[in-house]
């Protein structure tokens, strides 16, 4: 019997595999009136199904259970991991996303169940980020993440695991093949840990050089797909990869950008944040993210004309917290108004009683408002 291969990662969903979504309300989720609770949960359903298109996959079906909370062993409970393997059979599944994180045990039993591939919320983004990274920095990065993922999942798929091999130099009666590849794995974190570190030194070295110019650093941030990278190319003439998807961008980008006779700033382009971003990415990013927590302004990019932009920015707040930048002064960027309806779109800068620009309304795509951001970048940039 061959030995699959080593490190069978999710790099990517290379063919439209066919795929069903699953979404679970857990009550311990979502809070408040029926009405907005399911609202909630729709809308991010719809997210994990534009996340299956980002990753290549041709969503077939998507079946949806409410629970108390979520069941030890199979996540949805017998009865419906039934139902979901009636489906699988009779739609011709080959994937099967849960839009929520599993653990090791959950994942491997429920494709005992359902006989085909599961994928749950961490491992469908991590399989974004494997077919979108371009830089160097950004393969390594995700490559972390994709190892820190598979190494509580090493007893999926391994026919041999109690196979043991004897050696020079090995006590007793040897490593099981389990305990090597988790070696080999850890090895490898170790590695890949060591060349980040040298990538965030010569980020730090660039970072100081801008520095010593006295140029302020102004940062685009906000969730996946307001926005970023399409103001990033209007206001500075770049050419970044900018697609109405989530996650286009994933590697940073910084510019010189002239604003006045007395005002030129460093402008970063960032990768977009996600509900749930999980912990593993967030920490594999740190050399990227690192960008953000030094910037001495974050222009928070929203898409305004989204139903839950308001929890869209509660969710990018909540990870800027998680990597230091929470108390980087804010000036909050409202994209897309010209998808508003007239009489709810709104106009110019907003500014706090003291007079402080706090937000600015603009349209990229329009090319509305651009000026007003311009003249409060230009404000941000003249304080001390």
């Amino acid at each position: 019997m061959s030995k699959p291969t080593l490190f069978q990662i999710d790099k990517s969903l290379e063919k439209p595999e066919r795929v069903m979504l699953v979404g679970v309300m857990l009550n311990a989720d979502y809070s408040g009136a029926n009405e907005l609770r399911e609202q909630g949960f729709q809308t991010a359903l719809a997210e994990a199904a534009d996340l299956v298109c980002a990753a290549g996959g041709d969503l077939v079906c998507t079946e949806t259970t409410k629970r108390d909370k979520a069941h030890t062993a199979l996540f949805v409970g017998t009865g419906k991991a039934e139902e979901l393997a009636e489906v699988v059979q009779r739609h011709d599944i080959e994937l099967v996303v849960f839009n929520h994180e599993l653990t090791p045990t959950q994942e491997r039993n429920l494709e005992r169940v359902l006989q085909c591939r599961v994928l749950d919320r961490v491992g469908l983004i991590l399989a974004i980020f494997a077919k979108r990274a371009q830089s160097q920095e950004g393969k390594l990065q995700v490559e972390l993440a994709q190892l820190n993922h598979l190494s509580g999942r090493l007893v999926r798929g391994y026919g041999h695991m109690q196979s043991q091999k004897g050696g020079i130099g090995l006590k007793g009666p040897g490593e099981t093949q389990l305990e090597t590849d988790r070696r080999l794995i850890n090895q490898k974190i170790t590695a890949l840990k060591r060349q980040l570190q040298n990538v965030q030194k010569q980020r730090a070295t660039r970072r100081k050089s801008r520095m010593q110019g006295s140029i302020k650093t102004f940062a685009l941030v906000g969730y996946t797909n307001a926005g970023k990278s399409s103001l990033f190319n209007r206001l500075t003439k770049a050419d970044v990869l900018a697609k109405d998807q989530l996650f286009a961008t994933l590697d940073t980008t910084a510019r010189r950008l002239y604003l006045s006779p007395e005002a030129t700033v460093i402008l970063t382009d960032t990768v977009g944040f996600v509900r749930d971003l999980p912990h593993k990415l967030v920490s594999a990013f740190s050399a990227t993210l690192e960008e953000t927590a030094l910037a001495d302004v974050l222009l928070h990019v929203v898409d305004a004309s989204h139903p839950d932009f308001e929890r869209q920015m509660d969710d990018v707040n909540t990870v800027l917290e998680e990597i230091g930048a929470h108390e980087v002064p804010q000036l909050v960027v409202y994209n897309k108004i010209d998808l508003l309806p007239d009489n709810k779109r709104p106009a110019g800068i907003l500014r706090d009683t003291q007079g402080r620009a706090v937000a600015v309304n603009v349209s990229v795509t329009e090319s509305l408002g651009l000026d007003a951001l311009r003249e409060v970048m230009i404000e941000r940039a003249r304080e001390e």
